[in-house]
């Protein structure tokens, strides 16, 4: 009876490693995931920026053409 009692506890055990195993890679898994998902926000992160730069740089590039639009029309008489 008593060996009974050792080969079932022994199965629970079994079934439990077998469980946990399965979760440690399940967790892996979800990790690595987790991970790909931070690296594609970042990229996005940094085009934002790099697109926010780019329209900052054309402001200023108007900017500039309509302060020389601006004198030629002063020279000229016309504004």
């Amino acid at each position: 009876m008593e060996n009974n009692v050792e080969n079932l506890i022994l199965e629970h055990l079994k079934k439990i490693q077998a469980e946990l195993a399965d979760s440690r890679e399940r967790d892996r898994e979800i990790m690595s995931r987790l991970s790909h998902i931070e690296v594609g926000i970042a990229r996005i992160t940094r085009e934002e920026a790099s697109n926010y730069s780019e329209i900052i740089d054309d402001r200023h590039a108007v900017d500039k053409l309509k302060e020389r639009i601006e004198r030629i029309e002063k020279r000229l008489e016309i504004a």
